[in-house]
């Protein structure tokens, strides 16, 4: 069972996440971010990971630490969860529409943490979300998880659409990447016998 828990505490928030990637996408997710609530519910259901998610933050402040620190946390989930990586496809990607937006995401789990975001939003807000933290979360999750992202607006005119093909394409591209390939085995899939 690929399966993680992560605690983390410190002065700004406090965070208990569980993580099964091999689940049927059923999620409880509490961050204190509607907004996050949300795109994580989405990511969890279309990328079929099962997530319990809750998260103090100081949210009065604004939610940029909570919506970093869930990142963190998450991406130390599916880093523990996938272990040595042995036996995974490793690469994942998709082009995916959202109603009039269109999205590219491609992942390779590399153990290099290097992410490439280029989606800009025409709002600075959500609602009451900061549309920059999306860019935020994601690098969170790829320091923490030492994967290499590529996420590419190719077109869009509404931020929440453009937002959510975001997510849903992350899922999908995680999804695939995460996946067992019987061909492989046991194999670590690396000339290097590493990742």
């Amino acid at each position: 069972m690929r399966f993680a828990k992560i605690s983390r505490e410190t002065a700004e928030t406090s965070i208990e996440l569980s993580l099964d990637i091999d689940g049927i996408g059923d999620s409880t997710i509490n961050t204190g971010v509607g907004f996050l609530d949300h795109m994580l519910t989405l990511f969890s259901r279309h990328g079929r990971f099962d997530i319990d998610l809750k998260c103090e933050g100081d949210t009065y402040v604004d939610d940029h630490h909570s919506v970093e620190d869930i990142g963190i946390c998450l991406g130390k989930a599916f880093a523990q969860s996938l272990g040595e990586m042995r036996g995974i496809n490793r690469y994942g990607h998709i082009i995916l529409p959202m109603d009039e937006s269109l999205v590219l995401c491609a992942v390779d789990i590399s153990g290099r943490a290097c992410l490439c975001f280029e989606a800009e939003f025409p709002s600075e807000k959500i609602g009451t979300f900061d549309s920059e933290l999306v860019e935020e979360f994601f690098a969170a999750f790829v320091r923490s998880s030492g994967i290499t992202l590529h996420i590419k607006k190719i077109s869009g005119r509404n931020s929440h659409h453009i937002a959510e093909g975001i997510f849903k394409a992350f899922a999908r591209a995680m999804k695939n990447a995460c996946e067992i390939d019987a061909e492989l085995g046991d194999e670590i899939p690396s000339t290097k016998g590493v990742l």
